[in-house]
């Protein structure tokens, strides 16, 4: 157990970095929308457990679970942050295999994640009320406690602690489960694991692609990556390369028109003679 405290800290401190009002890495830019996000989380956790391909690994099947997860008005089915930590660091903890990590990932997500994150409105409702009231008597140090000092406090004790005990005295139950569980349901674990990155790519899809004809482009791409041999980023060159034909060729009539009705514009300045009128 020893040997889990320092990376189990390092992913529960990473997890506070990577909230949504955590302001350390340039607010949401770097927090949130970089340190937040599962492929980012399963590289640090991979550098916490000093297993970075594994990590990495981790992180790319999480990734895609939550690929298209949106979050509406402050409403969200699942916490991506304590998934991605959550779910990556037990992982890493135990069997360090993607499809756990996924399994992981989502459970947490969708459990504990959703109670921690509603927790935090809710305490972060009592101190904007007490900020409120002192920027009401002008009380500047009780703006700065409640408004700032405080908020802060309460993320890191409701996401940094829960990852760390989740991580430091979870994984012994999490070896234990998959030790004396049927093989059947491990199996079956596994399975899921495989299946729930293809539905977030799929949720993506649906998101994205606006008629069946775009189907097209995704059905090369997968072709070219599966039989060709291609590597990702040669196919991030192709991709970009069509993209911007695409652009173009969807673009140039309305360019057209714009130009024939600019020239026919110009040309009826042209020819104009005021002393006809």
């Amino acid at each position: 157990m020893e040997t889990l405290f320092i990376p189990a800290l390092l992913t529960g401190i990473f997890c506070y970095l990577g909230a949504i009002e955590s302001p350390w890495l340039f607010g949401m830019s770097g927090g949130f929308y970089v340190v937040g996000r599962p492929l980012v989380a399963g590289l640090l956790v991979g550098l916490a457990f000093n297993d970075i391909q594994a990590g990495v690994a981790c992180g790319l099947a999480v990734q895609a679970v939550f690929i298209a997860n949106l979050s509406t008005g402050g409403a969200t089915n699942s916490e991506i942050t304590y998934a991605a930590y959550g779910g990556i660091g037990l992982a890493l903890a135990t069997t360090k295999e993607p499809a756990v990590a996924v399994t992981l990932s989502v459970f947490l997500g969708q459990t504990f994640g959703l109670i921690f994150y509603n927790t935090r409105m809710a305490v972060y409702s009592f101190w904007n009320n007490r900020a409120q009231q002192a920027a009401e008597h002008n009380d500047t140090r009780g703006i700065v406690l409640n408004h700032l000092f405080f908020p802060q406090i309460t993320t890191f004790l409701l996401r940094a602690v829960p990852i760390f005990l989740a991580i430091f005295y979870g994984s012994g139950l999490v070896d234990w489960l998959l030790n004396h569980v049927p093989e059947v349901i491990t199996k079956i674990i596994s399975v899921l694991g495989g299946v729930l990155p293809a539905l977030g790519i799929a949720m993506l899809m649906n998101i994205v692609i606006k008629s069946k004809i775009q189907l097209i482009f995704f059905f090369a791409g997968f072709v070219l990556l599966a039989f060709a041999g291609l590597s990702m980023v040669a196919l991030v060159f192709i991709s970009a390369l069509v993209a911007y034909l695409y652009y173009m060729a969807i673009n140039k009539p309305a360019a057209s028109a714009i130009k024939e009705s600019n020239n026919s514009t110009s040309n009826s300045d042209v020819f104009e003679d005021d002393d006809l009128f």
